[in-house]
Order: structure tokens, then C-alpha cells, then sequence
């Protein structure tokens, strides 16, 4: 498994072998020993979530507060998304900087992203089935979002494509007012927490 961090850190990609055959498929999308040799650190597990989603709609931007924070490793079992990382971290010098990868299942690919930032993404297809690998559990107190529309955050999302929105995200206050009234995780706070991570590794 080949694996790439991207140009803000704390995003890789890992590239998984998939082997076909006459039945079909096989793809490992997550490998521990792969994913330690990259990190440094084993990737906790606490929740597995899977999505379904239609053409068009876009779940996020997601993030949590930090600690714990949730980082996630993220990849597609059907269909297509575009997916987009953004730097919420408050004193990142990539803050407010964003990845965009294209996943889909024929091609399998995964993303990892360290807590602190925020994620979303769009379904390509009519019908699009992401999975995430959690290291903590869902805590509603703690899960935030910013709106994905917000036009001076500029996300790329595709064309002609209409979007379709959560009441939830659609409410999402923008990048400008998280950071006004604090919701944002801070930079020195993730650090301390890859830090641990590292040396509990």
C-alpha cells in the first residue's frame, strides 16, 4: 500500500492494491502495518460508520472539538465522491487550506485526516456508500460544522451538480463566524494531542 501525506499535514492518502479476477474484486482499503509505517502511531478504532448518499449531496464540513478530537480514515465501497479536508486548525499556517481528492470505488483509494480538521464530501453518483474509521465515538456536544457553501471559504464542489444539504449543515455557521466566537480547535491543542499519539505509538 503506497501512502501520500498531502499538502496539509495531517492529510494522507493511502493508494491499497486491488486484485481482480473472473469473480471480481479484492481490495484491503485498510492495512494497520501500513498505516503505522506512515504515522508512527496505530490508528484507534472506536466506531465504524458507513453512509448512503444520492447524487449531489454533501455531508459537512465536519469537525470536533479537540481533545480528544476525531481524526478519520475515510474510503469509498460504492460509487463516487468528491472529498474535501479543510485546515480548521486556529494558528495552522495552512489554516483555512484545503485538500480535494476524488474517491471512488473502482479505484480504491482512502483518506486520513488528523483531529482538528474539518471533513466533508459530495456524492458523484446516484448512489454513493462511504466508510469511516473513527478514533473516538460519536459525541454530539462535541461534533461542529461549518457551512460548506460559505462563499469565502470557496470550496470546490462539482459543477453541475446541484447541491443537497442537510437542514443541519445548511444552518452551519460560515468559516468567519466559528472563528469569532471560538468553536474552532486550536493548532497548539492538536499538536499536543499528535504528540501523544506518537509517543503512546
Amino acid at each position: 500500500m503506497k501512502a501520500t501525506e498531502l499538502s496539509v499535514d495531517g492529510v494522507w492518502l493511502f493508494e491499497p492494491t486491488t486484485f481482480p479476477d473472473d469473480r471480481g474484486s479484492f481490495t484491503a482499503p485498510f492495512q494497520g502495518s501500513a498505516f503505522r509505517e506512515a504515522l508512527g502511531f496505530d490508528l484507534t478504532v472506536a466506531q465504524a460508520n458507513q453512509s448512503v448518499s444520492r447524487r449531489g449531496v454533501i455531508r459537512g464540513v465536519h469537525f470536533a472539538d479537540v481533545p480528544p478530537g476525531q481524526a478519520k480514515y475515510i474510503y469509498v465501497a460504492g460509487g463516487a465522491v468528491r472529498d474535501i479536508v479543510v485546515d480548521l486548525r486556529v494558528g495552522s499556517p495552512t489554516f483555512g487550506r484545503f485538500e480535494v481528492v476524488e474517491l471512488d470505488a473502482r479505484t480504491p483509494r482512502a483518506l486520513y485526516l488528523a483531529e482538528g480538521l474539518g471533513h466533508g464530501f459530495q456524492a458523484l453518483t446516484d448512489r454513493a456508500t462511504v466508510g469511516y474509521l473513527c478514533s473516538t465515538p460519536y459525541a454530539p456536544a462535541a461534533e461542529h460544522g461549518i457551512d460548506p457553501l460559505d462563499p469565502e471559504l470557496g470550496l470546490p464542489w462539482a459543477d453541475g451538480v446541484p447541491p443537497v444539504l442537510s437542514a443541519k449543515d445548511r444552518d452551519a455557521p460560515t468559516l468567519r463566524h466559528a472563528l469569532d466566537t471560538g468553536m474552532l480547535p486550536s493548532r497548539e491543542l492538536c499538536d499536543v494531542r499528535y504528540e501523544q499519539l506518537r509517543m503512546d505509538g
